[in-house]
């Protein structure tokens, strides 16, 4: 399906944008199921934040719209929502008027081994370590370059995702996902407040356990913490829940808690986890 900007057909932008001269803007990625995407009002509570914390301008009942529009003429597959600041003049300054590009891309759904969220994944252990920056902390911006060089550090496919940690050692998410641990019947999840992406499924997981009486927190958590987890599982708005089978020399298994959470969210993944007891 080809491209939309501003609306209209179109496969092409203008070398001055400012997303792709300084990764001035945000983006997202939706899943997109019979035309509707999953998850949809979180996508635009998180891009709106965006939006209002680096000033850019954006007319969302527009935006929601076209996205509406785009979608149901995808049917099935992931809908791309990148929104830059739009073109500009050589150096940082934001122009003025500042006029938005809302780009809107379109892909089949990625396929990964059902074995992920059946049997679990092992982390790789990134050395890579997060700057922190509380301005742009949880946001979904267009620099991505940490997440990149990451990615970059391994190529084992023994590995489905890679961890990351903080300056000070912190435990903050995956290269594309977010991190949940399990313990003592209490489900906890790494603060973003200083880096980090605040993903939109880590939001619907929290309150939905909490909807279903499980006590669930946002809280620092280090390697300690990881070490006495009785289970650890990833999460993400395409895939869902992948339990974490090891990392670097620790271990878990597949427990009740990450069972029972994938259950809750069975109706935001296509294909539901095997061996669900």
């Amino acid at each position: 399906m080809q491209a939309w900007i501003n609306g209209q057909p179109a496969d092409c932008i203008a070398l001055a944008d400012r997303g792709l001269a300084y990764g001035d803007g945000l983006f997202e990625t939706i899943k997109v199921r019979e035309g509707r995407a999953l998850l949809f009002e979180r996508h635009l509570a998180r891009l709106q934040d965006g939006c209002q914390r680096l000033a850019i301008p954006c007319d969302m009942p527009v935006l929601r719209a076209e996205l509406q529009a785009y979608m149901q003429q995808l049917g099935q597959g992931v809908c791309k929502l990148i929104l830059t600041r739009g073109a500009g003049q050589r150096g940082y300054a934001s122009p003025s008027p500042c006029v938005p590009q809302r780009i809107l891309q379109a892909s089949s759904a990625p396929q990964w081994p059902s074995a992920h969220a059946a049997e679990g994944v092992r982390l790789f252990a990134c050395q890579l370590r997060l700057a922190e920056q509380p301005l742009l902390a949880g946001l979904k911006h267009l620099n991505r370059l940490e997440q990149v060089l990451a990615r970059a550090e391994w190529s084992d496919p023994a590995f489905a995702e890679g961890l990351l940690l903080d300056q000070k050692g912190h435990v903050v998410d995956g290269v594309f996902s977010n991190i949940f641990i399990v313990h003592s019947q209490q489900l906890l999840t790494p603060d973003l407040s200083r880096c980090g992406v605040a993903g939109v499924m880590r939001a619907e997981l929290l309150a939905r356990a909490q909807a279903a009486g499980l006590a669930a927190h946002v809280m620092d958590i280090t390697l300690q913490h990881l070490q006495q987890a009785d289970e650890v599982f990833t999460c993400n708005s395409l895939y869902g829940i992948w339990p974490v089978l090891g990392y670097a020399q620790q271990s878990w298994p597949v427990g009740p808690m990450t069972r029972k959470l994938q259950q809750l969210i069975s109706d935001l993944v296509d294909d539901e986890p095997c061996c669900v007891s």
